[in-house]
């Protein structure tokens, strides 16, 4: 059996197949260690979405290839750089023992064994299954067959604080964004059955999690690649069911119109949160087409009016493109006068970055860095003003928070995010409190303070009175709606 040390980077969708190769290797028998010079085997998982990843990426490997000459360690490089490059990869950075691409994560037991570490598995702990198949041979071990889904059965350990975890429903994406290589690295959407969804959110709530974080390339796709063509709502409603879940967050919302069903379970579900992540990318039509994006700015606006104005306590989170080839002054005039108007909670900016294989490589009307630069800097400067006057709104109101634990910045001061907060992308809270409260607690808290983008709240003893009128459910127990009208 091995040592083995995981060095995961990119979004949460890769660290989910991180997780279950972390998962897979522990049920084989091998052991997880945190020192990579105590390891056996080193497996990093890489990103390539944006020209900033792809560097972390090959820096994170070349460190590791560093260290591996010192230990004689393995190498294993897996994720979506390996899946988009393995040709050159293979030539360029000869101390990586194997490659493994973004539908060969499973085949981990398979090349430890092939290495001579430990064996193949094929009814490891817990009687799950892993993987048939002989021992690896190959060093190249990408496939450009992208059809593979992980269930619920494949082994899986989480790596978040045991009260959270992501959760992904689907693999792939069907959209044709022109900045997007995420189609030619995953493959087309495949979505997992609800059945499926929910036995594997029965598990990790059994390990104590509390906040389900359901991740895709593209959340509202869910399902119709199904037989049934089951779709979110459904999704939604079914997760409801699962004891011990107090909230369920969806991310990576495609901005396609939102049917009535899925907005009354934003607005109704027992644990369902009020929290839109879509992804709006601009705010000019002809930058939108340029973008092969679905909508118009007009649309999206309504959209987005139609969500608040249908779901109670809705909190809008988007990300943007600045810098997109062709992107005049006019065009991110419109962007910034475009988020000014919706007024999100949250907002992600990029610099567009120019990625080999998408259809923006061969537009032209490339932009100078400095440009992109500028840009991002002025409209970040205007988010940060909205997100102030957003969080002042908060002063005196109620709203459930989960606890993290300590802070390090403030002695006997607790930190954790509040329910409008997601994990590792939306801040934190600092709750001022007498009680005694451990890591994974959902609490109240009443809203004492803001500061830039801190949120400062007193937490509610456990028999205080206001504590069911507190967001996001507190207005649910009012009963729903009058009407729930189509929001696009």
């Amino acid at each position: 059996m091995a040592k083995v040390h995981f060095v995961s980077l990119g979004c949460p969708k890769n660290r989910v197949d991180a997780e279950h190769m972390l998962g897979i290797t522990m049920a084989g028998g091998h052991t997880v260690v945190e020192s990579p010079e105590e390891a056996d085997a080193i497996i990093v998982n890489t990103c390539s979405f944006i020209g900033e990843a792809k560097k972390e990426s090959v820096e994170a490997v070349l460190e590791m290839g560093l260290l591996k000459a010192e230990t004689g360690a393995k190498l294993i490089v897996s994720g979506c750089m390996a899946q988009r490059y393995v040709g050159e990869l293979e030539s360029e950075l000869p101390e990586v023992d194997a490659f493994l691409g973004t539908s060969d994560y499973a085949k981990i037991e398979d090349v430890l064994a092939g290495f001579g570490l430990g064996q193949t598995v094929k009814k490891p702990k817990r009687g799950l299954p892993i993987v048939d198949g002989e021992p690896m041979q190959a060093r190249n071990q990408v496939t450009e067959d992208l059809t593979f889904v992980a269930g619920c059965d494949l082994p899986r350990t989480n790596s978040m604080p045991r009260y959270t975890a992501y959760l992904k429903i689907a693999e792939g994406c069907d959209n044709t964004c022109a900045f997007c290589i995420i189609p030619a690295l995953r493959g087309k959407q495949r979505s997992r059955p609800i059945a499926d969804i929910v036995k594997e959110a029965h598990h990790l709530a059994r390990g104590g999690v509390v906040e389900l974080n359901l991740i895709a390339q593209d959340l509202t796709g869910y399902g119709h690649d199904l037989p049934g063509r089951p779709n979110l709502a459904q999704l939604l409603e079914a997760l409801t069911a699962v004891d011990g879940v107090r909230w369920v967050r969806c991310m990576y919302m495609y901005p396609r119109t939102l049917s009535d069903g899925l907005l009354s379970v934003m607005d109704q579900g027992n644990n369902t949160l009020p929290y839109f992540d879509i992804p709006t990318q601009h705010g000019s039509d002809r930058m939108l087409k340029l973008m092969k994006r679905g909508k118009d700015q007009q649309k999206l606006g309504e959209l987005l009016a139609g969500v608040r104005d249908v779901v109670r306590n809705a909190v809008l989170r988007s990300t943007v493109i600045v810098g997109f080839p062709g992107e005049e002054d006019s065009d991110f005039d419109k962007l910034v006068a475009f988020a000014e108007r919706v007024r999100f909670e949250r907002l992600g900016v990029f610099k567009y970055s120019d990625e080999e294989g998408t259809a923006a490589y061969d537009l032209e009307g490339k932009l100078p860095y400095k440009t992109k630069r500028t840009r991002f800097d002025k409209l970040m400067r205007r988010q940060r003003k909205i997100h102030e006057e957003n969080n002042r709104a908060l002063l005196g109101s109620l709203h459930e928070a989960i606890v993290e634990g300590g802070s390090e910045e403030h002695e006997w001061v607790m930190k954790g995010r509040l329910w409008s907060q997601a994990p590792e992308i939306d801040g934190i809270t600092y709750f001022n409190t007498t009680r005694e409260l451990k890591a994974g607690d959902v609490v109240v808290v009443e809203i004492t303070e803001v500061k830039d983008y801190d949120i400062v709240g007193t937490v509610l003893e456990a028999d205080d009175p206001r504590l069911a009128s507190a967001a996001p459910y507190g207005l649910r127990r009012a009963g729903p709606r009058a009407a729930v009208t189509q929001a696009a």
